[in-house]
């Protein structure tokens, strides 16, 4: 019997998620969990007490352990596929902290976040997918870690980019698909 994938523990920001083991590019990490929760009831929490993950317009899963203790960054290790299943983006391994891009599952404009990722490109500021600059968008989106209700409403609002982002599989799909 194997042991866990991913710890909880102490990062440089408060508490993180960390590998407890190696993950190839594209190998799914977690799969997020969580009763879901339309807007109202999500705002009603609070922000010390909200973990949330949008998952549609309106939704949100209100994030169990470990997912609910996942870092954003600005440059990060992973990525959500299919709404709920983060993938490693690049080797990662054992004891590294694992971070994703909280901006590819945001678009209600209810909340932001100073960022401390500490990254060489910070945004500063962590923002809904939209706020992304379009070359960050675009990258996302190519690698098919973008939330599936923010691609449908990418591909309505800008008839070029429809083509460019119906055009590709996602990258990672096809690794562990």
């Amino acid at each position: 019997m194997s042991g866990p994938s991913v710890v909880v523990g102490n990062s440089a920001i408060g508490r993180g998620v960390f590998a407890a083991q190696y993950f190839q590019p594209g190998q799914p990490i977690l799969t997020f969990g969580g009763p879901i929760l339309t807007t109202p009831e999500m705002l009603a929490l609070g922000p010390d007490r909200a973990y949330a993950l949008q998952v549609g317009p309106g939704e949100f899963l209100d994030l169990t352990p470990p997912g609910r203790y996942l870092n954003h960054s600005c440059d990060p290790s992973a990525g959500l596929l299919d709404d709920r299943v983060l993938i490693a983006l690049r080797p990662i391994v054992p004891g590294e902290e694992i971070r994703f891009d909280y901006s590819t599952a945001m678009r209600e404009d209810h909340w932001t976040m100073e960022c401390r990722c500490g990254e060489y490109l910070c945004r500063r500021v962590v923002l809904d997918f939209h706020h992304l600059p379009p070359i960050t968008q675009n990258r996302y989106l190519q690698l098919g870690i973008v939330q599936r209700f923010i691609v449908d409403e990418v591909r309505r609002r800008s008839p070029a980019r429809r083509h460019a982002v119906t055009r590709r599989r996602p990258l990672y799909r096809q690794v562990i698909a």
